[in-house]
């Protein structure tokens, strides 16, 4: 069943977004990610290079299909230097 995320873009992913933050309606981080990257299709160019935070905790490309049960925030940061 689908639960509300809350998509944050950060530095370069708010640009490529568009948008600081918005939501989607999704099962899983993964299909999160998928529905972003459709609707921004320069997300999908560096969404590879970037760090995605569930919760405040990093979460590695083989963990994101997991069921979401609960709304959640998702974070997308691109790497950056000086930081």
């Amino acid at each position: 069943m689908p639960v509300t995320v809350t998509m944050r873009y950060w530095a370069g992913a708010r640009a490529e977004a568009g948008t600081a933050s918005e939501e989607f309606e999704a099962e899983s981080v993964e299909d999160a990610l998928t529905m972003a990257c459709s609707a921004h299709a320069g997300l999908a160019t560096i969404l590879g290079r970037c760090s995605v935070l569930v919760e405040g905790r990093q979460v590695p490309p083989a963990q994101r299909s997991v069921a979401l049960s609960d709304p959640t925030t998702v974070e997308v940061l691109p790497p950056f230097a000086g930081g």
